[in-house]
């Protein structure tokens, strides 16, 4: 899932987005075989993490209330990267497979697929029966509307469109088999496909409505239907009666069992926490780590928890313009900040301190990283003495031929106590003479700093179970105005090849090995700084059972129910 942060919404970016996003021709590492997947035995559930289950058998209706500390842009799937809206939308799209923990897929609009021997085509036989929620019927010709949108230029897609790496078309084959075709192989489209971002939508919306309809009115074929938005407070979902093709490895077959969910947006973290204590919320997102030991006290609240897959919390520096385009400068940064403290007493062991970008539980992930870049001011301050930096001005901080070493970032805002983690980090660089400018921006602003190249340091983080999130982050096509997320427009010929032959390879070996050079290279270069692993903290109330935990950490409300 893209970015937490998202400072400008579709219509600026778009403004700005002279190409959309696709990928490169890829190298063919190993060749594909022809192969067809057949439908496959359920699995017992697909969270990693649970509510318990009660021993009666669940109960129908009620109206869940959930509480996320996100604003949603847009909940056109194809448009916006929010994590937030990626939970909304989870419940009103399907997709055309699903995933497994396991790493396998299973049938979901798709009964099996296949691809070609060099694969290259990949060919979907999809489900009958399936309707929309305004009663347009799935066919092929539904998915080619859907994933033309995705990659169209009106719509300016900020995630989903590079989700399909070097995708050139998608054909309807005849009403139940529907082809995608790319330029080379690329192994990471059917967990791409699993995503809510491409979850398939319906038809006769997307011809009828403007952009503008499909953000603010989404229609798909998912358990829950759009009823309202009332900006910026709540939106609310309504049970989709004739829903009855789940995925194969859900928990349940059938409509949900809730007869709605309604998401209220609550950005203060005591009042969300508030609202579950009291009872306002049956469920709250973003527990805050100083109260998880309330919540643990309490037997009627309970906590799921689940380290969440993609790129952890970063801070990336911009390698080409300013004082971080010298590599001595920037591991100096890296290694001036004790992140073992300050992300210890900010979040009280609840999230741990990243060594890599990729988080533990993404696969491909290189621990070998772990412990390999402590503190060390020492080396810190020698480091910036050989890049020159060796005056002081009065305040402390360095000088070089009459600058100071100052670096200029634009605030994260509050959520997950980011901006006390930017003040530690500000504190820890002082100490050895660096200067970080922690500003606020309008979004006009920060776009236009980004474009420019005018910022030294970025934050984000983004979700997703698929090392290919590396590229998305660093590959040289993935910039800001081809909707990926590179933002200082990294251009490195050896990190392309490791990304492009891991996307290509179906090899384990071969894509392991390949990211774990990319960690290195990220971290061993100083190219960002990964801080800490973001981690689930949903807070429920013990009178809801049978929540999950979706493989990046996000609720499922399918089989969820409330007891009476």
């Amino acid at each position: 899932m893209r970015r937490s942060r998202t400072p400008a919404g579709p219509a600026t970016i778009a403004a700005f987005r002279t190409t959309r996003a696709r990928g490169r021709v890829r190298r063919l590492a190993t060749a594909l075989a022809a192969l067809l997947v057949p439908i496959v035995p359920a699995l017992a559930g697909c969270g990693s993490s649970a509510a318990p289950a009660a021993s009666s058998a669940p109960v129908a209706g009620g109206t869940l209330v959930y509480a996320s500390d996100q604003l949603p842009d847009c909940l056109d799937p194809a448009v916006s990267p929010k994590d937030v809206v990626g939970v909304v939308d989870r419940g009103i799209f399907d997709s055309l497979v699903a995933a497994g923990p396991d790493g396998s897929f299973y049938p979901w609009l798709a009964t099996s697929w296949a691809t070609s021997a060099g694969g290259t085509v990949y060919t979907f036989h999809l489900r009958s029966g399936v309707t929309f929620q305004d009663g347009t019927p799935l066919d092929a010709a539904a998915v080619k509307a859907s994933l033309d949108h995705v990659v169209a230029r009106a719509t300016a897609s900020q995630y989903a469109a590079s989700l399909l790496g070097p995708f050139t078309g998608v054909s309807a084959v005849d009403p139940a088999t529907v082809q995608i075709t790319l330029s080379a192989p690329f192994s990471p489209l059917l967990q791409a496909l699993s995503t809510p971002y491409l979850g398939i939508q319906s038809p006769a919306a997307i011809k009828a409505g403007s952009q503008s309809d499909l953000c603010a009115h989404p229609v798909g074929s998912g358990p829950f239907s759009f009823v309202s938005w009332t900006k910026p407070t709540s939106i609310v979902l309504k049970n989709n009666p004739q829903y009855n093709w789940a995925p194969q490895n859900a928990p349940h077959q059938g409509a949900a069992y809730l007869a709605g969910v309604t998401f209220q947006f609550n950005t203060v973290d005591a009042s969300r926490f508030g609202s579950l204590t009291s009872g306002q919320s049956d469920a709250i997102e973003d527990v805050p780590p100083v109260d998880v030991k309330t919540l643990k006290a309490q037997s009627t609240l309970g906590l799921l928890t689940q380290q969440q897959p993609g790129a952890v919390y970063t801070v990336g520096l911009n390698t080409a313009k300013g004082p971080l385009a010298d590599p001595k400068v920037r591991q100096a940064l890296q290694r001036s900040i004790d992140l073992n403290q300050l992300v210890q007493s900010l979040y009280f062991g609840q999230y741990a301190r990243a060594w890599s970008m990729l988080s533990p539980t993404t696969p491909d992930y290189d621990a070998s990283l772990e412990k390999s870049w402590p503190p060390d001011p020492a080396l810190a301050n020698r480091l910036l003495d050989e890049a020159g930096w060796t005056g002081r001005d009065p305040a402390g901080y360095r000088t070089k031929d009459g600058a100071t070493l100052s670096l200029r970032w634009p605030a994260a805002g509050p959520r997950q106590d980011r901006s006390a983690l930017a003040q530690g980090m500000q504190a820890d660089a002082k100490k050895v003479g660096i200067k970080i400018d922690y500003v606020s921006e309008d979004s006009g602003t920060y776009l236009k700093d980004l474009l420019g190249a005018n910022l030294d340091m970025v934050d984000s983080s983004f979700m997703r179970d698929e090392p290919d999130i590396l590229r998305h982050f660093y590959g040289s096509d993935q910039t800001i105005r081809k909707g990926g997320a590179n933002e200082f427009e990294l251009a490195v010929p050896q990190l392309d090849q490791w990304l492009k032959e891991a996307a290509a390879s179906n090899d384990p070996a071969v894509r392991r090995q390949d990211y774990a050079q990319v960690q290195k290279y990220i971290v061993q270069n100083a190219v960002a700084i990964p801080v800490y692993v973001p981690t689930s903290l949903v807070g429920y109330r013990t009178a809801v059972r049978g929540l999950t935990l979706s493989l990046t950490g996000t609720p499922d409300f399918y089989s969820a129910w409330k007891t009476r």
